[in-house]
C-alpha cells in the first residue's frame, strides 16, 4: 500500500498545543518478574496473553508511528524481557534504523535478564538502556522489589557494558527507604561511566503502600546532595523529561524527573501503548484509545492512522498528578500496564 493511502500519511503527529509528538514507549507485557513496591501490588493480576499484541502487531503498530514522524522507540512493560521472543521484534524493528528512518530504538528493564540478553540488545542495534536499580544494599533491594536479588543486576550490567551498551540508572527517590544512598548511587553510576536520573514516585495504581509516606520531592534531594556536591545546570535533554546537571566532582551527568513538584508538560513529545493496544497521550491521564481494534480491523493502515489522529488530537495539555493529593492514584492502573 502506498503512503498516500491512509489519512495523515506523510504528516508529522502534532497535537492541539503545538507539541510534535516524535517519541513512543511500547509496552508489549505487562507482567515482570520482581513485584517492586513503588510499581506494583504483591499479588497481580495480568491480562490474559489472547489480549496481548501480538509481535507481528507490535511491529506494524510501531512501523505505523515511524511513518508519521516518530524517530524514537522505547519498549517498555513489566518487564520486556520477560516477553518470549522479544528479541525477534527488536530485529524486524531495526530495519528502520537501518534505513534512517529510526534515530533509535532502546528499551527500558529491571536488569535481571541482562546477564543473558546484552548482546542480543547490541546485534538488533539497541546503543543505550535505561536499567531500573533503586538501591545498592542487597537487603534492601529484595524489599523494594519483594523478591529480586541485587546480585544478578550487577552482572546485567557488566555484561550490557561488556556488550557495548550504554546504560543509564533510573532511581526513584523514596523518603525513609534509599533517600540515604542516592549520593552513593550517584557516585557509583559515574564511577562506571553511566548516567544516572532520579524520579519522583507516580501515583499510578494501587500498590498495597501509601505513597504519601514515601514521596521524596527532588528539590529536597538537590539540596541534600549540593552540599557535597557541586551540580552544574546542563542545556543538555535526551527524548525524555528529565533535566540534567553535571556533577564536577564525578564528572557525569544527574537527571532529575519531577512529576509532581515541576510539571514539564509543556514539552512534552511523547505517547505510550499498553500491551494490549491502547494508546495514552498523556500518563497521568485516564482516557486511551483503542489500537487494537483498528489493527485487527483491517489489513491496510487506514484505520490505524486514523484512530491515531484522533488520539492525538485529544492529547491533553498536561498530567494530573498533584503530590498533595498523592496517596491516591491519580489513574487506577499500575504503571506496568501503561509502560514505564
Amino acid at each position: 500500500m502506498t503512503c498516500a493511502a491512509f489519512p495523515g500519511s506523510g504528516q508529522s503527529l502534532v497535537d492541539g498545543y503545538g507539541r510534535h509528538v516524535s517519541y513512543l514507549r511500547v509496552s508489549v507485557t505487562d507482567r515482570c518478574d520482581l513485584r517492586c513496591t513503588y510499581c506494583m501490588s504483591e499479588q497481580m493480576t495480568f491480562l490474559p496473553r489472547r489480549d496481548l499484541l501480538t509481535l507481528e502487531e507490535l511491529d506494524r503498530l510501531c512501523s505505523a508511528f515511524v511513518e508519521r514522524g516518530v524517530r524514537r522507540i522505547r519498549l517498555t512493560g513489566g518487564e520486556p524481557l520477560v516477553r518470549r521472543d522479544v528479541i525477534r521484534l527488536l530485529e524486524s524493528l531495526s530495519r528502520h534504523l537501518d534505513t534512517g528512518t529510526l534515530d533509535e530504538l532502546t528499551l527500558t528493564t529491571n536488569g535481571t535478564m541482562l546477564a543473558h540478553r546484552a548482546r542480543d540488545l547490541a546485534a538488533c542495534g539497541v546503543r543505550r538502556i535505561n536499567v531500573s536499580l533503586d538501591t545498592l544494599d542487597p537487603d534492601r533491594y529484595r524489599a523494594v522489589t519483594r523478591r529480586g536479588d541485587l546480585s544478578v543486576v550487577l552482572d546485567g550490567l557488566d555484561a550490557a557494558q561488556a556488550a557495548g551498551l550504554a546504560v543509564k540508572l533510573n532511581v526513584v527517590a523514596l523518603r525513609d527507604v534509599n533517600e540515604d544512598e542516592l549520593e552513593d548511587l550517584v557516585r557509583f553510576a559515574h564511577g562506571r561511566g553511566m548516567d544516572l536520573t532520579l524520579i519522583e514516585v507516580m501515583p499510578l495504581g494501587d500498590t498495597g503502600h501509601d505513597r504519601a509516606t514515601r514521596f521524596l520531592p527532588l528539590d529536597e534531594v538537590r539540596r541534600r546532595l549540593s552540599r557535597s556536591l557541586t551540580l552544574d545546570p546542563l542545556a543538555y535533554r535526551s527524548a525524555g523529561p528529565a533535566r540534567y546537571v553535571r556533577v564536577a566532582e564525578t564528572g557525569g551527568r544527574l537527571g532529575f524527573i519531577t512529576p509532581l513538584t515541576h510539571n514539564f508538560c509543556e514539552g512534552c513529545n511523547r505517547v505510550r501503548v499498553t500491551c494490549a493496544g491502547t494508546l495514552y497521550t498523556c500518563l497521568g491521564h485516564e482516557e486511551g484509545r483503542d489500537l487494537r481494534a483498528a489493527l485487527r480491523g483491517s489489513e491496510a493502515d487506514g484505520l490505524l492512522q486514523a484512530a491515531i489522529d484522533d488520539a492525538i488530537a485529544r492529547k491533553p495539555k498536561g498530567h494530573d498528578f498533584v503530590a498533595d493529593r498523592i496517596s491516591a492514584p491519580a489513574v487506577a492502573r499500575h504503571m506496568s500496564v501503561t509502560g514505564g
